[in-house]
């Protein structure tokens, strides 16, 4: 005789929790563990092994060019401290920099950083201190012209300290954004990573001055705890 179904649900017997847990070692600080845990639990992090970008910072370019439409072909792009290339990566199909995409133009992409960063096809990668004296000189001559986008995911080297760590990558923001001026073409774009916390004001009334529109950014892809978010200054006025 069949039994009487008791009403209780019990599909989820047997099922178990996916995440990864990372158990610390010795040697391992706390917050060392939290970040691997973080990165092997990221669904970005696995879709960019996936995919075969370099980092998740590839979908926060895509993203944000998805929303502006600054990455067409036929661009000259140059990205600022371009390690490891995940935002090279990105631009490369968009600027059509292989050319292949036929009837379009072909774009270029110039990729500087103080570290040598593996080759990229589509990209011309030069290891650079963008703050150096001649380096905008260097990089129109590289491109045979001026740039139409000037992109940065730059971010200093952490301290640890949040209100230091915020000046640093603002001071490092303001610097790209001055490379920018130098170097970008009339109705040109600025992408540009920056933290919230207080000390971006000018920046932003820096750049509401050379260009016609500016829009602050979080990309879905950026972590809802960071505080980063990214500045996209379009129309240069040269």
């Amino acid at each position: 005789m069949a039994k009487k179904p008791t009403g209780k649900n019990t599909s989820g017997r047997g099922q178990r929790d996916l995440t990864v847990k990372v158990k610390s070692a010795r040697g391992r600080k706390l917050s060392s563990t939290r970040w691997l845990q973080r990165q092997l639990n990221d669904p970005y992090v696995q879709r960019a092994k996936a995919e075969g970008y370099r980092g998740r910072a590839a979908f926060k370019i895509m993203e944000l060019d998805d929303k502006y439409r600054f990455l067409v072909p036929g661009a000259r792009v140059v990205d600022l401290g371009c390690a490891p290339g995940g935002w090279c990566q990105v631009a490369v199909p968009r600027v059509n920099a292989l050319g292949e995409k036929s009837g379009k133009k072909v774009g270029t992409i110039l990729g500087v950083d103080l570290q040598e960063v593996e080759a990229i096809a589509g990209c011309e990668i030069h290891q650079l201190d963008f703050m150096e004296d001649d380096a905008d000189v260097k990089v129109k001559e590289w491109l045979g012209g001026k740039a139409d986008v000037v992109m940065s995911d730059m971010a200093a080297a952490s301290s640890g300290h949040k209100q230091t760590d915020h000046l640093r990558i603002m001071s490092l923001c303001e610097a790209a954004a001055y490379f920018a001026f130098d170097v970008l073409e009339e109705g040109g774009t600025f992408v540009a990573k920056v933290l919230a916390g207080g000390a971006e004001g000018e920046l932003q009334k820096l750049l509401k001055q050379k260009f016609t529109k500016v829009a602050n950014v979080k990309p879905p892809s950026s972590r809802a705890d960071s505080s980063e978010k990214f500045v996209v200054a379009t129309g240069f006025r040269g």
